[in-house]
């Protein structure tokens, strides 16, 4: 068989040269997908007849007017997709689907086209892809070996170059285990960034729609063409602007990273210690961090109230219709009382009060994707405790609400791929991918079980804007002086007490109550100044508050840097006094002028 570069870059080469054509490309997925059938990848597959009605509709439009011309991808059966069945791996449950889910439609409407719906977990609960009355799906590179669920059939498609992505979904890390498990790229979304309008609920509250990719920049374009706000979806979030694919990827700067004390394998711990070095090699410092806090959060999936959400889902599912090990996890599970509810909900609060404590330190937490990697013949002799340690790092991500993304880092001596997960607070998912483009680089790992590398080539892209501004000030905010409270209110703190460049001059103004900084060539004179980190979101109602003939600009400090700072217009200087000689506001009120 032929294995294509199917990555997104590749493909419009492929197409814009003529070397070859949808119809020519998906015609031969298709052929593909037909004689893998034994790997039950596929619940269903989409028929000749429908394939060729989306080449012949896209045939008759501009191909540079669809970002997603002609790319061909996979939907997670829990989907919906026009015309055919949605089966969330359960027959009896399974229903036409007569409009398509809000991400497949957007897809679409892009230009891709969808080759089948992809098999699971039965409704999405596992993490192993072995759950399934459609067969259990093997690893893409050691067929003994899970795949990982539940979007076992959407990581396998991808990675066997069946398609150029895919949809899964991840509620307790059912769209990064198996990413990782065959050396995928698996982006878990901020909850509410992708529309789950159109998708079976696993735990509503909690659901994410996954994207599998080849890559880190496949996922950027998907991730910014998908987090389109859907007023459909009561849990939706609108995308804020500093998380879109126009700051991807980022420019390299440095960056902390939460390092947990973990106790793995051995060869697991050889692969994670060299997934860290590679961090630290990128400009990243490791930081020890306490992670049991995560883990009581991750207990409370399964082991508190949030089980009841499953049984909500499924309570149209006659038990008799579920698979044994999915009736034992929902059908018979006890359902809590609303005490039992409130305490859970409390229990989780405080968890992530300490979370966010912990991950307020760096820029993002380091862990493995999953503790170790089992065999199918493992899985099937205990279900339910391998699938539980599967989870023991991805469980509490949507409790938290962080963002998460899924990297290949690396393969164990039998060749089975290793992977981490990188995490940090929602909406951080353009700076994760930013990140996770140099690391997946410098892993030298091809896409998925292909032979084909990561696109290499340089990308262009502005500096994401800082959660922080640094604000220099020089008069009434500085520590201690009368108006420094507007800052601290904020949430500002004290970066450095330092100088000015020199050529600045420093006046009081005719009130007798402002300092006015003025970049003056030519003078010698360094002014005193502090720096003050500010939440960049709290700039606004700040800078409301700054009276003329004072404004926001730029100013230059000692050590050559440039910050945001207090300027003045020339019209203020009218009358204003030059104290530039008593070195700063406070030498100038300490000398009682």
């Amino acid at each position: 068989m032929t294995a294509h570069n199917l990555s997104l870059a590749a493909l419009q080469q492929a197409y814009q040269s003529g070397q070859t054509t949808p119809r020519q490309l998906l015609l031969d997925l298709h052929q593909q997908a037909q004689a893998q059938s034994d790997k039950n990848i596929f619940i269903s597959l989409v028929s000749e007849a429908d394939l060729l009605n989306y080449i012949e509709a896209l045939e008759r439009k501009d191909p540079t007017s669809l970002p997603l011309y002609g790319v061909p991808f996979a939907i997670k059966d829990n989907l919906d997709l026009a015309g055919y069945p949605t089966t969330a791996a359960c027959p009896e449950f399974a229903y036409l689907a007569t409009s398509s889910a809000h991400t497949v439609q957007l897809l679409i409407n892009a230009g891709a086209i969808p080759m089948g719906k992809t098999n699971l977990d039965q409704f999405a609960t596992g993490l192993n892809g072995t759950r399934s009355p459609y067969g259990q799906v093997p690893n893409a590179f050691l067929p003994d070996y899970i795949s990982g669920g539940s979007s076992s059939g959407s990581a396998v498609a991808t990675a066997l170059g069946l398609v150029s992505f895919a949809l899964g979904t991840d509620t307790a890390g059912s769209g990064r285990v198996p990413a990782a498990l065959n050396n995928l790229v698996g982006i878990k979304p901020s909850k509410g960034l992708l529309s789950t309008t159109g998708l079976v609920p696993a735990c509503k509250s909690l659901d994410c729609v996954s994207i599998f990719a080849l890559n880190c920049d496949d996922g950027a374009l998907l991730l910014d063409l998908l987090g389109d706000y859907d007023p459909a979806d009561p849990f939706a979030r609108p995308n804020p602007h500093s998380n879109r694919a126009r700051y991807y990827p980022a420019r390299p700067k440095a960056f902390r990273f939460g390092l947990p004390n973990l106790t793995l394998a051995p060869e697991a711990q050889r692969l994670f210690q060299q997934a860290c070095d590679q961090l630290i090699t990128l400009g990243g410092t490791a930081v020890p961090i306490d992670f049991e806090p995560f883990l009581a959060a991750a207990r409370l999936l399964y082991q508190g109230p949030w089980i009841a959400e499953r049984k909500l889902a499924t309570q149209a599912v006659p038990p008799s219709a579920m698979l044994p090990v999915i009736k034992a996890i929902i059908a018979e599970s006890v359902e809590p009382t609303a005490s039992q509810a409130f305490a859970g909900i409390y229990q989780l609060a405080e968890c992530k009060r300490q979370c966010d404590d912990i991950l307020a330190q760096v820029d993002m937490i380091l862990t493995p994707a999953f503790p170790r990697a089992f065999t199918r013949a493992e899985i099937d002799a205990d279900p339910i405790g391998t699938n539980s340690q599967l989870g023991t790092y991805t469980n509490f991500m949507n409790l938290l609400d962080y963002a998460a993304l899924a990297l290949p880092a690396g393969k164990h001596s039998n060749g089975l791929p290793f992977g981490i997960t990188l995490f940090a607070p929602a909406f951080s998912d353009m700076a994760l991918l930013s990140l996770g483009r140099s690391f997946h680089l410098a892993t030298g790992l091809p896409q998925g079980a292909t032979p084909h590398q990561p696109p290499a080539q340089a990308l262009n892209s502005p500096a994401a804007p800082s959660a922080y501004t640094d604000l220099l000030v020089c008069g009434a905010h500085l520590a201690g002086e009368p108006l420094n409270w507007q800052l601290i209110e904020r949430g500002a703190t004290l970066k450095a007490a330092t100088h000015t460049a020199a050529g600045y001059k420093l006046y009081a103004l005719p009130d007798g109550n402002r300092p006015a900084l003025v970049r003056t060539p030519g003078s010698q004179s360094a002014i005193e100044v502090e720096i003050w980190r500010l939440p960049t979101h709290t700039l606004g109602s700040f800078l409301t508050g700054i009276a003329p003939p004072l404004g926001l600009g730029q100013a230059q400090l000692a050590d050559g840097s440039w910050v945001t700072a207090f300027i003045c217009e020339p019209v203020g200087l009218e009358g204003a006094k030059d104290i530039s000689g008593f070195g700063g506001w406070r030498g100038w009120k300490a000398a009682g002028q």
